[in-house]
């Protein structure tokens, strides 16, 4: 027989959904009237359960995810993302089954 019980179906309502922006995308002192930040769009990043990957979302035109997990322990950052300058994760949150846990999290460009 098939396995159905894999994963949640989004209907469940347990899961993760929120924005992700960027800040420091000017570079140099924050300008009065010039934003700092914008969405972090269009960008993967990886859900971990300790080194094990979970799933990867991709982010929408305004920064915005939303995704079906079991509840559990994780970590989110960007996908590939190795570089010493910046943050961008990871991000711990805990998920509690039957519960959509809202997030807005910040990363950095690392810039000056």
């Amino acid at each position: 027989p098939a396995d159905t019980q894999s994963m949640p179906s989004p209907g469940a309502g347990t899961g993760l959904e929120g924005s992700i922006s960027l800040h420091g995308i000017s570079g140099g002192p924050v300008k009065q009237g010039v934003p700092d930040s914008k969405p972090l769009a269009n960008t993967t990043f990886v859900v971990k359960k300790g080194d094990l990957t979970i799933t990867c979302f991709t982010t929408d035109d305004q920064g915005r995810f939303r995704i079906s997990l079991p509840s559990g322990h994780y970590t989110v950052s960007k996908k590939d993302w190795n570089s010493r300058v910046g943050f961008y994760g990871p991000f711990p949150i805990d998920i509690t089954a039957g519960q959509v846990k809202k997030v807005q999290w910040n990363c950095d460009t690392g810039m000056q």
